[in-house]
């Protein structure tokens, strides 16, 4: 008699950080700070600390990963550049490549930019990638009281985080301004206010958004933030929708609302691009 044998499937999942980012990134049980890499100016060398927040020992592998972002913030993995869009990479070093850290240890990857004398002026791109290294289960270490006649199919979750990597070369003549501004009713009495970011020039933007109720009578609101907004090049075009919060006693149906767009940054505040919306 033929006696079949268990059928394993092994299907894997892997978790992709989007734009919208907290000041750390976490997933997985892997801690990345800063949550973005920007070398601008004279800077060459940059460090990322690493930290493993979780109960076991974890083994991530680092490479480099290209994405565009679409019109609506969302990115999709590409292998060769878009008109306008020039990756980073290549002009990039990094080490380690691998790390292996136990619970609660930390460790810093160095990273640094190459040959800079030799970048024509704009924005160079690409994501650093941290992947998490499964463990596999050793031959012999099966559970023995299995059932050897069905087939089973094992999840293995594959986490990875991914941060934007830039280099800047000569002088940003970037500029945005907000359009197409519309309040939105969603379900259950949400409310949302549509946009659309408009960038020209040079190099990408990345701030904060802030959205502020201004009554007939002068009385201001904060009604709405998101921080960690971007427009990366070539994308002249991104569409936004924040949900405000209407349970603030704000009367939406009349006032102004007050849009802000401004940079993240202690040393250099700027404040990318303003805008109105009268209501109703």
């Amino acid at each position: 008699m033929h006696k079949s044998g268990k059928l394993f499937f092994l299907l894997v999942f892997f978790i992709f950080t989007g734009s919208l980012m907290p000041r750390a990134f976490a997933q997985g049980n892997l801690l990345v700070t800063p949550r973005r890499v920007v070398f601008d100016g004279s800077r060459r060398v940059m460090e990322l600390n690493l930290a493993n927040t979780g109960q076991d020992t974890a083994r991530y592998n680092i490479s480099f990963i290209q994405y565009r972002m679409t019109t609506e913030g969302t990115f999709e993995e590409i292998t060769e550049p878009d008109p306008g869009q020039f990756f980073a990479d290549k002009h990039l070093r990094f080490f380690p490549r691998s790390v292996t850290l136990a619970p609660n240890e930390a460790q810093t990857v160095r990273m640094q930019v190459v040959g800079r004398e030799n970048l024509a002026p704009g924005e160079y791109r690409s994501h650093v990638y941290f992947r998490a290294v499964p463990n596999e289960v050793a031959l012999g270490e099966e559970d023995p009281n299995r059932d050897t006649t069905s087939v089973s199919v094992r999840l293995i979750p594959i986490f990875g985080i991914t941060i934007p990597v830039i280099i800047r070369v000569g002088d940003s003549a970037t500029e945005v301004y907000l359009s197409d501004l519309a309040l939105e009713k969603g379900d259950n009495e949400a409310l949302y206010l549509k946009m659309s970011f408009n960038r020209s020039g040079n190099m990408s933007v990345y701030g904060d958004l802030n959205v502020t109720h201004v009554a007939p009578n002068g009385t201001e609101t904060r009604v709405g933030v998101v921080n960690g907004i971007a427009v990366y090049t070539p994308n002249t075009i991104r569409n936004f929708r924040i949900a405000l919060d209407n349970q603030s006693g704000v009367d939406f149906s009349s006032g102004k609302l007050l849009i802000t767009y401004t940079a993240q940054s202690d040393v250099r505040p700027e404040t990318y691009a303003t805008a109105q919306l009268e209501l109703p």
